[in-house]
């Protein structure tokens, strides 16, 4: 883990570390099962972040102005928000075409949410595909 990410998990409240490392662990087993290349973990806009050369760049992170949700970022100019929507709206919570949101007092959906991953890692062999092939 590239140690600005490190440093950024280290800030988080304890309950809050435990579930996006567990997410984070999702991300990295998703790209190992897929074999999808090279992974980068890094900080963007402050947010740990992943993207793989044919993925959608994934973003993570809680905020204390909204401490009991998590918010995992997509790029919002891609189908991503808007297919979870169709698939999952009886799941998650979106914020516009940019955010699932994960109320922390809720348990995470893992196999709805690594399916979200999976189709935003893999984005750019997909995105012709209706409702991205899922």
């Amino acid at each position: 883990m590239e140690q600005g990410v490190e440093d950024k998990f280290q800030q988080y409240p304890e309950n809050v570390k435990v579930i996006l490392l567990l997410i984070r662990q999702w991300i990295l087993d998703i790209f190992e099962q897929e074999r999808l290349g090279e992974l980068e973990e890094t900080l963007k806009w402050g947010q740990p972040s992943y993207l793989v050369k044919n993925g959608s760049t994934i973003r993570m992170d809680w905020s204390a102005k909204d401490p009991d949700e998590i918010h995992i970022f997509f790029i919002c100019n891609t189908k991503l928000v808007d297919t979870f929507r169709e698939l999952y709206s009886d799941t998650f919570i979106f914020q516009g075409n940019r955010a699932i949101v994960l109320p922390l007092d809720k348990s995470l959906p893992k196999e709805k949410l690594r399916h979200c991953l999976l189709l935003a890692l893999n984005y750019h062999r997909l995105k012709t595909l209706p409702l991205l092939g899922a």
